[in-house]
């Protein structure tokens, strides 16, 4: 083979002119990168550069930004393992605990009604409603017991939110479990200023990587699917718990908070997997355990959320982290997530709490104040005699029977108060 033919080891390569802008412009957008987002001021301690921060090879990784690149083929991994376990083992477990699903009422095709409900309200005022009786030929009375009857049929079932919190709860726990082992035997797992010793020259094995990898791609997952999940009362809050949690974990890895980060993961998985746990039971109507398993979550939200996480985490990261270095961009933004996740938690204390109080002082739970119930006002009033052909009677009597299951389920701690008997009060609902 001559030295000019292809593949020879000695053959001289003359770039186009393409390939040579192509690299300029890769080198222009590292550059500005370098110059805009990797200042060495917002990432690291003053007086500390990135060609300072050095690890040799023995001592372990330096989290690298390209790192998280791997948390969104992850997300949608997390996604579709979520969807064959649902269908899998979700949906015959629920069957197997007793999960019942209610028997609603299907709406009766009126497409002028159909549209004004994808496309305007699902509530319409009585202005709107004399409109569409007049357009459509129904009474105001019909015309409020098909929107009622429309959004009942889209309320999720019993089925859809056990598959949900079962697969939390699986991901939560096994989260949790993983967690704690890889931290029990750190320094920083018991002595908090040990986060910040050698900061930032701090390698991060490779357990706590995927700790990390894994949690991330979790959450964005759950980001991912919120507009198709149950819409639950604190949407919201749920949301910028989601993208506060994500920018936590994706800030904390690039600037290796790294041991501050798996605490604040292992505290937040430490209460999660018990609420979860909490709902599957009360799904499949096993109220006594659900109750008992609630209180334990509470107790546990309570200290871990309230006391733990502001008393150990935040304080680390606030006040004892001045003892190694002055702050900066990172610690500043760093500290500004972790309280919009303490305000979060006081917003569910709050939640909790108030639950607690109406049991203990007014021997009543109106609503079950947790965050598996939905944001709507309750529909599920149906009036038989409204309905004339649309429905059998075995539909209406096993409407009837689902409404005197809610009943009995409607409040969480009812197995512990001695002041209710809601079975003398069954009765006077029949």
């Amino acid at each position: 083979m001559g030295r000019g033919a292809p593949g020879c080891r000695g053959m001289r390569f003359t770039p186009t002119r393409r390939q040579i802008s192509r690299v300029n412009r890769c080198n222009c957008m590292e550059a500005l990168l370098n110059e805009w987002l990797w200042k060495d001021e917002y990432w690291l301690p003053p007086g500390i550069r990135w060609q300072d921060v050095t690890l040799s090879e023995d001592e372990g990784r330096f989290p690298l930004p390209r790192d998280l690149v791997y948390t969104l083929p992850l997300a949608l991994a997390f996604i579709a393992v979520r969807y064959v376990f649902e269908r899998v083992i979700a949906v015959p477990l629920s069957r197997h605990l007793g999960v019942k699903d209610r028997i609603r009422i299907r709406a009766a095709s009126v497409p002028k009604l159909e549209t004004f409900y994808k496309q305007n309200s699902r509530q319409p005022s009585q202005t709107e409603v004399v409109s569409l009786g007049k357009q459509c030929g129904l009474s105001q009375r019909q015309i409020h017991t098909w929107f009622r009857h429309r959004r009942n049929q889209d309320r999720p079932s019993n089925t859809k939110k056990f598959c949900e919190a079962s697969w939390r709860f699986v991901f939560y726990l096994a989260s949790f479990t993983a967690g704690l082992a890889s931290l029990i035997n750190t320094p920083w797992f018991w002595d908090q200023t040990e986060c910040w010793r050698g900061f930032p020259n701090q390698p991060v094995s490779k357990p706590h990587f995927w700790y990390y990898v894994l949690e991330l791609g979790f959450y964005l997952s759950l980001l991912l699917c919120v507009s198709v999940d149950v819409k639950r009362k604190d949407f919201k809050e749920q949301v910028i718990h989601h993208i506060a949690t994500i920018s936590l974990i994706g800030f904390s890895y690039c600037a290796n908070y790294v041991r501050v980060g798996t605490l604040v993961m292992l505290v937040h998985d430490s209460s999660d997997f018990l609420l979860e746990s909490a709902k599957l039971f009360h799904y499949a109507g096993w109220t006594r355990l659900c109750d008992s398993l609630f209180v334990i979550f509470a107790a546990v939200f309570l200290v871990t959320r309230l006391v733990v996480f502001p008393g150990k985490v935040i304080h680390t990261t606030l006040v004892v982290s001045l003892d190694f270095f002055e702050p900066f961009f990172g610690y500043y933004f760093f500290n500004v997530l972790l309280l919009v996740l303490q305000v979060l938690h006081v917003f569910w204390a709050y939640l909790i709490l108030r639950m607690v109080y109406k049991f203990m002082f007014m021997g009543k739970v109106e609503r079950d104040e947790r965050s598996d119930e939905e944001s709507e006002v309750e529909d599920e009033d149906e009036d038989p005699e409204e309905e004339g052909d649309e429905c059998s009677w075995e539909q209406r009597k096993g409407a009837i029977n689902s409404k005197l299951a809610s009943l009995a389920n409607n409040c969480v701690l009812n197995n512990l108060a001695n002041q209710r008997n809601l079975n003398s009060r069954l009765p006077k609902a029949r």
